[in-house]
C-alpha cells in the first residue's frame, strides 16, 4: 500500500478549488516543470556513466564557470518551457539575456530559472537542485517582458525547488501554504510527502560559507558569534551546516529551522546570489512557511530589480534567527 497516494497533479487540482484567485492554467505549468524534473533527476542519477560530469569551458551571464549538466539541466526547462504554450518569456542563470517564448494572449507568465543550483556538487554526488519563480504576466506585448519584471508590474505568482539527493524532492507554494512531494521512481509521480510545511520557529542549525568570515562585516561576524556562544536560555551551541547548494541547505532550514545566510563580502558588496531566480522564490516559499527573508535591512520581497541578474545578500529562516541578525546589524 502507498502511504502517501495523493499526486502533485491531484493536490493542485485540489488548491485550485480551494484557492479562487489561482489560475487553472497553472496545474499545466507544473505539469511541464515536474516533466523536466524528472529528466534532471534521471540524468543525475547517471551523469558518470555517460560522460555529462565536468566542465563545459564556459561561463554562464553571472561568471560562474559552467559544468555540462548546467547546460543540459537548462536545455529540459527551456524545451519543458517551450512546450506549455503559456509561457512568455524566459530569464535563466544560464542565458545573458531573457528569451522570448510566446506572445500570444494564453502566454500569461513569465519564468526565471536557476536550472542547477549547487552545480559544483554534482561531481562528488552531492546534494543539487533547480529554482524557479513564476510571474504573471501584466497585458501588454513581449516587448515589455523585461522591465515588466524588474519594475514589480509582474508578481510572482508561485515558487518551486526541486532538490536531487537520496530522494528527489518538489516543494512548492502558489501563496497559500507549502507542500512538498517525493518522486516516487517506480510509479513516476511525486507524490505528497511534506504536508503544509511550516518552519520552526526558532532551530539548532545554521549555513554559511565560514570561509568567508574574515572577508565579512564586523557586524556579521558578531551575529556568528552569538549564535556559536552558549547562553543561559540556550545551553548547546549551533551546529554549522552548509552543503554548497542553496536549494540542499533552505530545504533543512525549511524542515529543522534555523538560518541560511550569504552576506555581502569585500568582492561582493552586494552580495553575490541572484535576486530574481534563487532569492526571491525561496524567499517566498519560507516565507509561506512562517519564516522571515531579508538582505539584512530589507525584505526580499520589497527589493527592486535594477537588472534581471541582480544580485542580492539574504538571511532566510526561522524568526528567532533572522531576527537576531537583523538586530546584530542594526545595533
Amino acid at each position: 500500500m502507498i502511504q502517501h497516494s495523493k499526486t502533485l497533479n491531484r493536490h493542485l487540482l485540489d488548491q485550485l478549488r480551494l484557492t479562487p484567485h489561482m489560475p487553472g492554467s497553472l496545474a499545466t505549468v507544473f505539469a511541464q516543470m515536474t516533466f523536466a524534473a524528472k529528466i534532471v533527476a534521471r540524468e543525475m542519477r547517471r551523469a558518470a556513466l555517460v560522460g555529462e560530469l565536468g566542465l563545459v569551458g564556459q561561463q554562464n551571464s553571472t561568471g560562474d564557470d559552467q559544468k555540462k549538466l548546467d547546460i543540459f539541466a537548462n536545455e529540459v526547462f527551456i524545451d519543458a518551457i517551450t512546450d506549455s504554450g503559456l509561457i512568455a518569456g524566459l530569464v535563466s542563470e544560464e542565458m545573458a539575456e531573457m528569451q522570448i517564448i510566446s506572445d500570444t494572449p494564453e502566454a500569461r507568465y513569465i519564468v526565471a530559472v536557476d536550472p542547477f543550483d549547487g552545480s559544483s556538487n554534482a561531481d562528488v554526488n552531492g546534494a543539487v537542485g533547480s529554482i524557479i519563480g513564476i510571474y504573471h504576466k501584466p497585458d501588454g506585448g513581449s516587448a515589455h517582458l523585461e522591465s515588466d519584471l524588474t519594475s514589480g508590474a509582474a508578481p510572482m505568482v508561485a515558487a518551486i525547488y526541486v532538490m536531487y539527493g537520496p530522494s528527489t524532492v518538489f516543494v512548492y507554494t502558489c501563496g497559500a501554504g507549502v507542500y512538498g512531494f517525493t518522486l516516487d521512481h517506480d510509479l513516476g509521480e511525486f507524490l505528497l510527502s511534506h504536508n503544509n510545511i511550516r518552519i520552526p520557529p526558532h532551530g539548532h542549525y545554521y549555513s554559511a560559507n565560514m570561509g568567508y568570515l574574515q572577508d565579512w562585516n564586523p557586524k556579521v561576524q558578531y551575529f556568528f558569534q552569538k549564535l556559536t556562544e552558549p547562553t543561559e536560555q540556550r545551553e548547546s551551541r549551533y551546529s554549522l551546516r552548509y552543503s554548497g547548494a542553496m536549494v540542499a541547505d533552505v530545504h533543512r532550514t525549511l524542515l529543522e529551522g534555523g538560518i541560511y545566510i550569504y552576506p555581502p563580502d569585500k568582492k561582493h558588496p552586494k552580495g553575490k546570489l541572484r535576486l530574481l531566480y534563487e532569492c526571491a522564490p525561496l524567499s517566498f516559499i519560507v516565507e509561506q512557511a512562517g519564516g522571515l527573508a531579508t538582505n539584512g535591512t530589507t525584505r526580499i520581497s520589497h527589493l527592486t530589480y535594477n537588472s534581471i541578474h541582480e544580485l542580492t545578500a539574504i538571511a532566510l529562516g526561522s524568526p528567532a534567527e533572522v531576527k537576531l541578525y537583523e538586530k546584530c546589524l542594526a545595533e
